[in-house]
C-alpha cells in the first residue's frame, strides 16, 4: 500500500467564503494527519470579505506556495464552479472535496485513501449513514430532514450510495472530470448529483463511515431556499437519471 501511495498525489479542494477562523486548523489538521502522503491544498475562495485570503497567503510563507495554493475568484460564485475551478489547477491524480469548516475531519483522509488503494475505486464518499459513522452538534430538526432528504433520495434514485448529500469525497480526477462535466445543478443538489451521475454512469464506489460535526466557527449557509432547491433537484434528477 505504501508504495502505490507514494505514485499517488492528492489534490485537497476546499472551497472557501468567510472561513477566516477556520482555514488555519484545517490545513495544519491536514498536514499532521497526511504525514507521508504527496498532496496540495487548493483553497478556492470567493472573494470572502472576512480576510480570508490573507490567512492562506500566510499559511503559504509558512508550509509553502507549491503546497498550499490559492486560487481565488472575485465573489461568490456556487460550489459546482469552485470544484470545477479547483480541478484546473489540480496537479493530482486524485483529487479530494472537503468543506472548509471543520464539518469533514482530515483524520478521515487516510482511511479514504486506504479504501481507495485496497479497492481500486473511483470514488470513496464519507457516510455518516453507516455503522461508525454519524452527526455531532445537529438539533434534531436538522438530523430528521438530512435523513428524511437521504431517505428520499434512496427510494426514488436507487443510487447505490448510504449518504448522497455529503460533500467529503475522493474521486480518481479523470472521473471527477468526467462526472463534473455532465452536472447542471447548483449548491446544495450539487453533490447528489454528482454522485447519483457517477453511479448511473457505473463508476465503482466506496464508502468510509464518518462523523460529521455541525461548523465550529461561523454560520450555517443552509437554509429554506436549499431545501426548496433539494427537492426540485430531486425531481430533476428522477426524470433526467
Amino acid at each position: 500500500m505504501d508504495e502505490t501511495m507514494k505514485k499517488n498525489k492528492y489534490s485537497i479542494i476546499v472551497p472557501t467564503y468567510n472561513e477566516r477562523l477556520n482555514i488555519a486548523l484545517i490545513i495544519y489538521l491536514i498536514f499532521k494527519h497526511l504525514k507521508n502522503v504527496d498532496f496540495e491544498i487548493i483553497v478556492v475562495d470567493d472573494g470572502s470579505p472576512d480576510g480570508t485570503q490573507d490567512i492562506v497567503k500566510q499559511l503559504q510563507q509558512v508550509y509553502g506556495e507549491d503546497r498550499v495554493l490559492l486560487r481565488p475568484r472575485p465573489k461568490k460564485l456556487g460550489l459546482g464552479t469552485a470544484y470545477i475551478h479547483g480541478l484546473k489547477h489540480a496537479s493530482g491524480n486524485f483529487v479530494v472535496i472537503m468543506d472548509a469548516d471543520l464539518s469533514h475531519h482530515p483524520k478521515y483522509l487516510p482511511s479514504f485513501i486506504k479504501k481507495q488503494i485496497e479497492t481500486g475505486a473511483s470514488i470513496v464518499t464519507g457516510t455518516r449513514y453507516v455503522k461508525g459513522g454519524g452527526v455531532h452538534g445537529w438539533n434534531l430538526m436538522r438530523k430528521l430532514t438530512s435523513r428524511g432528504a437521504n431517505v428520499l433520495a434512496q427510494t426514488l434514485l436507487w443510487p447505490g450510495v448510504s449518504d448522497l448529500t455529503g460533500s467529503f469525497r475522493l474521486y480518481k480526477k479523470s472521473v471527477l472530470e468526467d462526472v463534473i462535466s455532465s452536472c447542471v445543478s447548483k449548491g446544495y443538489v450539487f453533490q447528489m448529483e454528482m454522485i447519483v451521475r457517477a453511479s448511473r454512469k457505473g463508476y465503482h464506489i466506496e464508502e468510509v463511515p464518518i462523523t460529521f460535526v455541525d461548523r465550529v466557527y461561523g454560520s450555517s449557509k443552509l437554509g429554506g431556499s436549499e431545501i426548496v432547491e433539494y427537492l426540485k433537484g430531486l425531481v430533476y434528477l428522477l426524470v433526467t437519471t
